[in-house]
Parts: structure tokens; sequence; C-alpha cells
């Protein structure tokens, strides 16, 4: 992915990561349209940030995503980058139905669903532009499970493999497929994670990303530093050491 000259979907970008790179992209020149389910919150933020579209979205609706699709498509026919960002963190007790069902099925048809609705939604038009990208955001937990969420550690895992396959699967077009791996970030993802002293600042992680994409704008993965301990235990022969320390630790400490 370059990191300037394009027209880049950030639907579930009012707030944290989503937001902060929406913010950078445009300030590296390239033209963003965010998406979000609160009009007045969107108004704001076009006010706030001249320059910024928007577009209201809902992706755990699959009307709303082929509407705003549409809209999108429409307004700006040259969109060529998709970050498909749809995510929510639960924390779950798995001992009785009623300590987790609900939240897991929110999380799935969020986390999973909505994803794959916006890929859908986008992917043809991507295909018909000469160099596009489809951004997927799985997470550090996708590689190391932190025992109180498991159904997101699940949908993050999930779409790390999506983003495998589709990769094979779309080589033989113009669209890359690009995964951004976070490890946990100091925002609103679950109480009292943005005063996680575990947690990563969001501005120094949103810098770090921008600077990976310049630098490897060719790389299937966006890895900063503070992940690869989660990313790479399997890898490196100490997995199960990353597991016990990553639950030994503030439940923050990896979302």
């Amino acid at each position: 992915m370059n990191i300037s000259g394009n027209t880049v979907f950030i639907p579930g970008a009012t707030s944290g990561i989503g937001l902060a790179l929406a913010l950078r992209l445009q300030a590296q020149g390239n033209t963003v349209v965010i998406g979000g389910r609160r009009t007045e919150l969107l108004e704001r933020i076009a006010t706030e940030n001249p320059g910024i579209g928007t577009v209201q979205i809902d992706t755990t609706d699959p009307a709303s995503v082929l509407s705003a699709s549409a809209t999108v498509i429409a307004d700006h026919p040259d969109l060529n980058v998709l970050v498909a960002m749809a995510g929510i963190m639960r924390i779950e007790d798995w001992h009785t139905p009623a300590g987790f069902l609900a939240d897991a099925e929110e999380v799935v048809t969020t986390n999973l669903l909505g994803p794959i609705r916006l890929i859908a939604a986008f992917t043809e038009h991507l295909q018909s532009r000469p160099d596009s990208t489809i951004l997927t955001v799985s997470s550090g937990l996708a590689h190391a499970p932190l025992r109180v969420t498991p159904t997101y550690n699940a949908t993050k895992a999930a779409i790390h493999m999506l983003s495998e396959s589709i990769r094979l699967q779309l080589a033989d077009t113009t669209v890359k497929v690009l995964e951004l791996v976070p490890p946990s970030v100091r925002t609103d993802l679950l109480p009292g994670q943005a005063q996680s002293g575990f947690a990563m600042p969001l501005d120094d992680f949103a810098d770090e990303v921008v600077a990976l994409i310049a630098a490897e704008p060719d790389a299937p993965e966006i890895l900063v530093e503070n992940v690869k301990f989660l990313r790479f235990g399997a890898v490196r022969g100490d997995y199960h050491e990353v597991v016990a320390a990553l639950n030994g630790a503030d439940p923050h400490a990896a979302a």
C-alpha cells in the first residue's frame, strides 16, 4: 500500500485507532472518508477536520453496509483502499451460558461478519482500480489468547486467517491484502484500557503504523514492535511462556 495518493474508506473511525489512522492518512496526502453510526459525531469530526468525508454506516446491519458502500463508491469512484475496521471486545465467563452467550454472539457479528460484509460490498469495485488495498485489522490476541476474552480472541484469529486466505485468492487481481496487527492500545475497547500502563499510547501506535507503511509498502502485515512478543511466540518456541505472561498481567495488556 502506498502511503499517499489514495482514496480511503475507514468505517468504525469515529474514535480510537480508526480515527487516529484516518487523520494521519489524510495528512499524508490521501482522500479519507470515515464511517460510523452516530451522525452527530461524524458531523463534529468533519467540522474539526476539514476535508474528511463522512458516511453513516452500521456494519452489524447488512442493509446499512450496502447503502453506505453504494454512497461511498458513487461519491468517490477513485476509491482504492478499504480499511475493514470493525471491532468490539467483551469480557466473558464460559462457565454458564448467561456469562458469555449474548456477548459472544455480538462480538462475532461485529468483529467477523462486519469485515466480511464490508469486503463483499467493495471487492468488485476495488478490482476495477489499478492499485488497491484491503486493510484488515486483527490483533496480537489472534496469536496468544487472553483468558477473559475468548470470543474476541477467536474472531481476531479468524480475521488473520481470512486475510491470509483472501490474499491468495486475490493474487491474480490488482487488490493487495494488508493485515494490521495491533497490540493493546490506549483506547476505550475495554473499560479502563485508555488508562492502562500496559497499553501502547494511541499516538505512538498510529505514528509507528504510518511509518511502517511508508517504509514497507509491500509488506503483508503491519507489526509494531509492541505486538511482536505475541505475534511470534509460536515461531520463537516460547508460546506457552507468552500465554502465561499475558494471563498473569493486567487484562488490558494485549487487547
